[in-house]
């Protein structure tokens, strides 16, 4: 069986979003409370790491070079560098508790995007789709927004929110960005002693769902009838998200989270072998920006 092993032993206190950009051979991830983004480069072994002003929640590519990132205070415009431009479209809800989250880009290269509600009181955080005419709820009474992924053919949209244990597939129509039939995918034990929750999440060529089980030390692989087809230990208590890198797709990288534990592999990124190659990750088109 593949087995994750350490490529960066960082201790990252909140390691989250890695996203393989093919122009460049490069996985960008971020490091939340750390505020700062690391890109790595496989093939030359090499890291180079930006301090941003803002907690992120993530950043992707942007088609021609760039990138969207999601902070605290918005959705912002990032040079080649990683330093910080222009804001595209501001927090929609108050930022002394809420914050962007986990994002990808769909089909038609719109930034999806997510609010986390820090206090975990009152449900404030939703789910947006970033358009020309600036932010639009696709839908709220959120947590944690996580797990985003989209099915091989784009049209099913996945979503986790953690602290509810749950992961669910709507219908998804990566033209006019309307989600509808929610359903749930898969539901973990709340009860369990790990308490192993669903965090970030990524699809493979054969449409599987992969997802990082924030405490619960592994990465699993649902088929796309949310069966669970096997379980990867991770060196570090709590992996945040997968994804899928190299020239060909078949190497997962998964970062993890070193505050508040004290293992020695906590806050590292792991990489591991598959046999199935991941979906490309897609770059933001700038058309879609407001």
């Amino acid at each position: 069986m593949s087995e994750f092993t350490p490529v960066l032993p960082l201790r990252t206190r909140l390691g989250e979003c890695p996203v393989w950009n093919a122009a460049t051979a490069t996985l960008s991830f971020i490091d939340i409370p750390g505020k700062q983004l690391h890109r790595y480069r496989p093939d030359a072994g090499t890291l180079s790491s930006r301090d941003l002003p803002e907690n992120p929640g993530c950043v992707v590519p942007l088609a021609g070079g760039g990138y969207v990132a999601g902070l605290r205070t918005g959705i912002y415009r990032l040079d080649a560098d990683g330093r910080v431009g222009p804001m595209l479209a501001a927090n929609p809800t108050n930022p002394a508790d809420t914050r962007f989250n986990d994002g990808r880009v769909d089909p038609a290269g719109h930034l999806v995007i997510g609010t986390i509600d820090e206090p975990k009181s009152g449900a404030r955080g939703g789910l947006y789709r970033l358009e020309k005419g600036g932010l639009r709820l696709l839908f709220g009474g959120l947590l944690t927004s996580n797990g985003l992924a989209f099915s091989p053919d784009g049209r099913t949209l996945y979503h986790a929110d953690t602290p509810r244990f749950a992961i669910h597939a709507y219908d998804y129509d990566p033209e006019s960005g309307q989600v509808a039939n929610r359903r749930l995918f898969a539901q973990l034990d709340p009860d369990a002693p790990d308490r192993g929750r669903p965090d970030g999440a990524a699809v493979d060529a054969d449409g599987c769902y992969w997802t990082a089980l924030y405490a619960g030390g592994r990465v699993q692989r649902y088929d796309p009838d949310g069966r669970l087809m096997a379980e990867y230990p991770t060196p570090a208590r709590c992996p945040t998200m997968p994804c899928f890198g190299g020239t060909d797709r078949r190497t997962l990288y998964v970062t993890s989270v070193a505050a508040g534990f004290d293992g020695p592999m906590d806050g590292a990124l792991f990489a591991m072998p598959v046999d199935v190659p991941g979906l490309p990750d897609m770059p933001c088109d700038p058309e879609s920006l407001p």
